[in-house]
């Protein structure tokens, strides 16, 4: 929590990075879950799962309803860090991603060994919840898709670090269709995953090979452009030391 004030035009999609760790606890515990020999650590380590997911990706809705305050009401983020605009698809590819693996051991574990007594269709609402809750987070992630395609389209920036950030949002967002295209089974999700996967590499390729090229030339460790509000803040500062300076 912070102790100094701080207005809405400073979010940044930066701030979903403590939560989308949570997020991807929760799919690799789904993974951990479906091969261990033991099933009551199995369900042990899918209810834990289900805690992280619940911890993360409510609150990773609520910061990008601060930023998407920001973009309405205020300013875009700077040319330079415009990609950036697309981190705020990766709590949702991954969300939806997570939330369907772990439907799919509940499935498994829980019918097998009676979880809860009173409701042995347990497994089988875990996973028609998963798939649901994958959808909705599906579609809008494609919300955001769009709100980072706005972001970017005609504005000029070169190549610098953030273009990273193109590549494990999309990433995710590729797993969770590809996923959706196997549980349903769906022909138009199978299509468009072959397509996101095929960009997703594409991406991939071209950042690294942007990356070892600014490295070599320098470009890369030149300092971000500030911010509207860093460069008004700056501003005040400098009128202020020169009010104060002796004359």
């Amino acid at each position: 929590m912070r102790t100094e004030g701080i207005t809405l035009n400073q979010v940044t999609p930066s701030w979903l990075f403590p939560v989308i760790a949570d997020i991807v606890a929760s799919g690799s515990g789904a993974i951990v879950a479906n091969v261990l020999p033991n099933d009551q650590h199995a369900i042990w380590t899918v209810i834990v799962s289900y805690i992280l997911w619940g911890t993360s990706v409510p609150m990773a809705i609520l910061i990008m309803a601060m930023y998407y305050n920001r973009l309405m009401i205020h300013d875009i983020i700077p040319s330079q860090a415009a990609v950036t605009s697309f981190i705020t698809i990766g709590p949702l590819g991954q969300g939806a991603a997570a939330i369907q693996l772990l439907g799919k051991v509940a499935l498994k574990v829980f019918e097998r060994n009676d979880f809860i007594p009173k409701a042995p269709i347990a497994g089988q609402f875990f996973y028609l919840t998963g798939i649901l809750t994958a959808l909705i987070m599906w579609g809008f992630a494609i919300v955001w898709l769009f709100f980072a395609f706005a972001t970017i389209v005609r504005r000029d920036f070169k190549f610098n670090i953030s273009w990273w950030a193109f590549t494990f949002p999309l990433g995710v967002f590729t797993v969770a269709t590809t996923t959706l295209a196997q549980e349903l089974p769906s022909r138009f999700f199978k299509v468009l995953g072959t397509i996101f996967s095929v960009v997703e590499t594409l991406l991939w390729i071209m950042v690294a090979c942007g990356t070892i090229k600014a490295s070599l030339n320098g470009e890369l460790f030149q300092p971000p452009p500030l911010e509207p509000w860093e460069k008004k803040e700056k501003k005040n500062a400098e009128e202020k030391n020169i009010e104060d300076s002796p004359a």
